[in-house]
């Protein structure tokens, strides 16, 4: 699944988060944050190589669940899952090696 610039109309429960198989990255913003809008390319050019990974963009905010059980208090925040689990985290990413250190803790690069 390549990047994925629309968030999603509805968000997954944590429940099915955990249990997503495989390599996911789950990114919480909002279409609004100007962190997030300068952040997009990084992650787009991050998985252009990278369609093993699951890409989930998620709104955050007030009243949001998914983002409250990660802990979510910035925008943008990354959060790289294996089989649900978290192996890795980045929040307000600027450095592309940064991203694909933390990609490469999730599957090897295709």
């Amino acid at each position: 699944m390549p990047y994925t610039s629309q968030h999603l109309a509805q968000p997954p429960t944590r429940v099915e988060v955990d249990r997503l198989p495989g390599a996911t990255l789950l990114e919480f913003g909002t279409p609004w944050c100007g962190h997030c809008q300068r952040t997009q390319p990084l992650i787009a050019q991050a998985l252009e190589q990278r369609a093993e990974v699951a890409h989930l963009k998620v709104e955050d905010g007030p009243g949001r669940p998914l983002g409250r059980s990660y802990g979510v208090k910035l925008w943008p925040t990354l959060v790289f899952l294996r089989d649900g689990q978290e192996m890795a985290r980045l929040v307000r990413p600027q450095d592309p090696q940064a991203l694909q250190d933390a990609l490469a803790r999730l599957a090897p690069a295709s």
